[in-house]
């Protein structure tokens, strides 16, 4: 089996090299990641310049964009590697609720998933960096049920790791994403000319952590596993929408 790895923190992050450690223990394994930390840039691609990749010291390849492009030079300007799996992370920070539209992490794994390829998208629910064995040890567990028992089809999983002790996991749940409040992000500063400027602040509080979410499940212990989908048609407010345009006519001249 051949697993392509990426992440949005960039190719010299933690994350992505316990990934890549236990990855190459089930598998032939290889990594295109960005050159820099590229959080929170979702799925966007890079097109207002060309794109650079590059081969480091640690064996990595490194590109000069987001994960997004970081997936397609994985695929296209190194094509004798072809990937039956895409893993992405494992994230610094977790990717939880509406969190995920904006992540790089999610995204990595959502173009795979628009090319075929099942993809998993993994973080640690931590910044402190007093967890990653936890993840290396959630990462072993995971994959290697994963890769005993690989996808038919194509896939998309959002898999949230908590940051608790190792011996602490309180086992693996399926989740539905919760929800997060957001408030005013808007953070005003001056730069060293005195000119105004604005920093993007901190996310706001959690709104929806119940039971049954990667919330609320990840902060009691456990691994979450969230199915995503790219449809983002709300079928239940078609009728409704119709209804509502229906009375829209051209007018004759058109």
């Amino acid at each position: 089996m051949n697993i392509l790895i990426s992440n949005d923190d960039g190719y010299l992050a933690p994350g992505i090299a316990i990934l890549a450690r236990v990855a190459a223990e089930f598998a032939n394994v290889r990594v295109v990641a960005p050159d820099r930390d590229r959080s929170g840039v979702s799925n966007s691609l890079t097109l207002d310049r060309p794109l650079r990749i590059k081969l480091a010291e640690n064996g990595f390849y490194y590109v000069s964009g987001t994960p997004t492009d970081c997936i397609h030079l994985g695929l296209h300007a190194l094509p004798e590697f072809k990937p039956d799996l895409v893993l992405s992370g494992i994230n610094n920070g977790a990717n939880m609720g509406d969190d995920t539209l904006y992540s790089g992490t999610v995204a990595a794994a959502t173009e795979a998933y628009l090319m075929g390829i099942p993809a998993i998208a993994l973080s640690l629910n931590d910044f402190s960096g007093r967890y990653w064995q936890t993840a290396e040890k959630a990462a072993w567990l995971l994959l290697e049920y994963l890769l005993a028992n690989p996808p038919q089809t194509p896939v998309l999983w959002n898999i949230n790791i908590p940051a608790v002790a190792p011996e602490n996991i309180q086992g693996i749940k399926i989740t539905r994403l919760g929800r997060r409040h957001h408030t005013q992000s808007i953070v005003p500063s001056h730069n060293p000319r005195g000119e105004e400027v604005y920093w993007i602040g901190p996310v706001g509080s959690i709104s929806d952590k119940e039971e049954g979410t990667d919330f609320g499940e990840c902060e009691a212990g456990f691994i979450t596993v969230t199915p995503l989908q790219i449809d983002l048609t709300a079928y239940q407010d078609l009728a409704n929408v119709t209804a509502f345009w229906q009375g829209c006519k051209l007018p004759d001249h058109v």
